[in-house]
């Protein structure tokens, strides 16, 4: 079948690779599948401070499904049910991830590449990046929560035009309805990201871990909301180590040394 999920450790940065470049990355179920090991094999690990989102080669970030499973997949009511659950799964994974997580996107961002980059909490695109979610071309139902996750990100009247246009948008568009936080030129991008990263990583890790929290709650709907547990994660912070390790870096003007405890 090809196509894998690779997972690679670079200091405080870690990486989850969609690797099936001979199909611009499109993402096999087995692929769906590796996804929430993943995740949670990156969120686990004390040393990566942040997370990050990529395709292998040049050409794609993820080009979406294999559509070439799809009549193995997803055909008939019950094979498409499982494999939307699959994919929920794994997008959930990497939603639930409590780090920073960016996503890196140059190329094709189609369809499930969308999804996957709607699950980051950051977005940087190179200026080749395309953007589109051509469910209505393919007759196919898109899941909730995908839908959901746009529509938070760019409002409902947005959203629908991207559904129901089916269309391509370029790296500039996307900036414009706010889908990426920056687009840079394609040699430039890996550079820019790992920099964003690395400054984001300097951080206080119980800080990034409570707003995080946070603006995840703020989504949901009041009665659903979860104040005992913020307040639980903003006092850790107050209570940390990292805390005191940041006050007096700033009163003896250095750098602060986070440890995230």
């Amino acid at each position: 079948m090809g196509g894998r999920i690779d997972v690679v450790r670079e200091g405080e940065l870690g990486w989850l690779v969609f690797d099936h470049p001979e199909r611009r990355n499109a993402v096999t179920e087995e692929m769906w599948r590796a996804i929430p090991a993943a995740a949670e094999e990156l969120d686990a690990d004390e040393a990566i401070r942040v997370v990050l989102l990529r395709g292998a080669g040049e050409l794609a970030f993820v080009s979406g499904a294999d559509i070439s499973e799809f009549e193995r997949t997803r055909t008939g009511a019950a094979q498409s049910e499982s494999y939307e659950a699959t994919t929920a799964r794994a997008f959930a994974a990497l939603a639930g991830i409590a780090k920073p997580v960016i996503a890196m996107v140059h190329g094709f961002c189609v369809g499930g590449g969308m999804a996957t980059a709607l699950a980051a909490d950051l977005r940087y695109a190179a200026e080749d990046a395309q953007f589109a979610i051509p469910a209505a071309r393919l007759g196919l139902g898109y899941h909730a929560s995908g839908v959901a996750a746009l529509v938070a990100l760019v409002g409902p009247s947005t959203a629908k035009e991207v559904f129901f246009s089916a269309r391509r948008y370029s790296a500039a568009e996307a900036f414009g309805l706010g889908l990426v936080n920056r687009v840079f030129p394609k040699a430039e991008l890996e550079a820019q990201v790992r920099e964003i990263a690395g400054q984001i990583a300097r951080n206080a890790p119980l800080t990034l871990r409570s707003v995080k929290l946070v603006t995840r709650d703020l989504e949901r709907p009041p009665e659903q909301r979860d104040p005992e547990g913020l307040r639980s994660a903003i006092r850790r912070c107050f209570e940390s180590e990292d805390y005191r390790e940041g006050v007096r870096a700033f009163l003896e003007k250095r750098s602060p040394e986070f440890r995230g405890r």
